[in-house]
């Protein structure tokens, strides 16, 4: 239905479990939804989950994000570029957005879904330990980032507030985070 850079609309048909033939309407960011080239094997993007252990923080982006007006709590994250790993991307997206550097990896999710009902987009969760001091100096001229560094007591009383927006994965993760789940 489109053929956009970053996203596609197709109408896919299939058979619902009586038989009966269905039409569903989704979004992807590949040429062709998942459900029909089974391409599932790499993420379309990451979610880097970064932890500054030198200042025992996690580190939390608030970015404007135009679907919402507003602001919403986040982690770095970007698309892999074709023929770039996710430790690539994670390095990337990581400096890009926050200065940051990767110390080490903790832990990689395999690629994992959020809004199927809607999209076959992939991301990666990457649980990372990372060092350096934040910086905005990298961040494209269409992104508008403030990164905040967060004690579980902080995220505690982020999460409290009901009038802040979050992004779904990354309120999970805030939320052990705040229970002293430092590692992951």
């Amino acid at each position: 239905m489109t053929t956009g850079r970053w996203l596609n609309l197709f109408d896919v048909n299939y058979i619902d479990r009586t038989g009966e033939e269905k039409s569903w309407q989704i979004v992807t960011r590949q040429k062709e939804p998942k459900c029909i080239s089974g391409n599932y094997r790499q993420p379309d993007a990451v979610v880097i989950v970064p932890y500054h252990a030198v200042e025992n923080k996690m580190v939390l982006l608030r970015e404007y994000r135009v679907p919402l007006n507003g602001y919403e709590y986040g982690f770095p994250a970007g698309l892999v570029d074709p023929g770039e790993s996710v430790e690539q991307a994670t390095r990337r997206e990581l400096m890009e957005e926050t200065g940051l550097t990767v110390r080490r990896f903790i832990k990689i999710s395999p690629p994992i879904y959020s809004s199927a009902g809607m999209t076959d987009e992939s991301v990666a969760m990457v649980y990372v330990e990372c060092e350096g001091t934040p910086s905005t100096r990298k961040n494209t001229a269409s992104e508008l980032i403030e990164i905040l560094r967060v004690s579980s007591a902080e995220a505690q009383e982020l999460l409290k507030d009901t009038t802040l927006k979050f992004d779904a994965k990354a309120w999970l993760a805030i939320s052990r985070f705040a229970e002293g789940n430092h590692s992951t």
